[in-house]
């Protein structure tokens, strides 16, 4: 039987290797796998439709629900996840010490729209009473002028968000104390090159995220795996053979962590880092599927809302293709 020739755009992970490289494969699918930057594939899917499936930002995947015939569906494949304590960037010229302190600054966020953010701003929502509407927000290019959002917006109005100027960059407005924070998924280089300017606003960002961890159960998840809406209606049978290979994938590399008879990465202390995971999180810290991840989604979808980039509450079981959403039994 002639496999299904399809192109899938994601990261490099180690989640994803063996898939990559051909030591798991998709049933039915012979797959090009193509190695991009997030970004990249962001942007290429979201404006191009140029892959039959992706890693795609589980923000612009739910907004892209609000169309009248949606483009893509997804699988409950998390490619990405990530506590965001630690991207919470403040102006040293800011007075800003506490979370509580954003209410009625201006806070730069590359944007709008993007994941990070939505879990930041629900964090700070929910954890220190500093809501969506109490601050500005300036969107632009973290690092390159010119950034626009991928997708038009549609705000209430008490939530105000303005671009800043055509050759501004955030990386050096919050050095120059221009923005008083910046919500971001990657450190600005300002962080870097100008450590006086530029501060975490958690400074000890493991502690914060670890306790976030403990009461909530929250780990953020950031990215999801979608297919073109015209491949799945087409071969309704991809959504599971993508999901079944994705799993085994990851499969793959959580093995490979369990050896300790040699590191399989550049981290000296790899095993003790594993051994706390298990301890805090369980045994499989990094869930697929539906179910595990129900109270993460709900959360993330109820932050969408309130943030005015869903135009209603969605339910996670609305995001996924229902294939997925079980399996048989024997």
């Amino acid at each position: 039987m002639k496999k299904l020739r399809l192109s899938f755009a994601c990261w490099e992970y180690d989640r994803t290797r063996a898939l990559a490289d051909g030591t798991v494969r998709a049933d039915g699918i012979e797959l090009t796998y193509l190695t991009l930057p997030v970004e990249e594939t962001f942007f290429r899917m979201m404006r191009l439709r140029e892959f039959d499936a992706s890693e795609m930002s589980l923000s612009s995947y739910t907004a892209s629900l609000n169309a009248p015939n949606p483009p893509f569906i997804a699988i409950p494949v998390f490619p990405s996840r990530f506590f965001r304590h630690s991207c919470i960037f403040i102006s040293t010229q800011s007075g800003v010490r506490r979370p509580e302190d954003l209410k009625g600054r201006r806070v730069g966020v590359p944007e709008y729209q993007m994941t990070a953010p939505v879990w930041i701003r629900g964090i700070l929502a929910d954890e220190y009473g500093v809501k969506v509407a109490d601050y500005e927000h300036l969107s632009g290019g973290e690092e390159e002028a010119g950034r626009i959002e991928k997708l038009k917006l549609e705000l209430p109005p008490q939530i105000r968000v303005r671009p800043i100027g055509p050759t501004q960059t955030l990386a050096q407005m919050i050095a120059a104390g221009e923005i008083d924070a910046l919500v971001t998924a990657r450190a600005p280089s300002t962080f870097y090159r100008q450590p006086e300017a530029v501060k975490r606003l958690f400074t000890d960002y493991v502690t914060a995220e670890r306790d976030y961890y403990r009461r909530t159960k929250i780990f953020p998840i950031m990215h999801t795996v979608v297919i073109r809406r015209e491949v799945y209606e087409e071969n309704r049978w991809v959504a599971q053979s993508l999901y079944k290979a994705l799993e085994a994938a990851k499969a793959h590399a959580m093995e490979l962590y369990r050896q300790t008879a040699a590191m399989p990465a550049m981290l000296p202390w790899l095993v003790a880092h594993l051994e706390e995971a298990r301890r805090e999180m369980g045994e499989d810290w990094w869930p697929y599927g539906l179910e595990p991840n129900r109270h993460v989604l709900d959360t993330f979808l109820r932050y969408h809302h309130e943030q005015g980039l869903s135009k209603r509450r969605l339910q996670p079981e609305e995001l996924f293709a229902p294939e997925t959403l079980e399996a048989y039994k024997v």
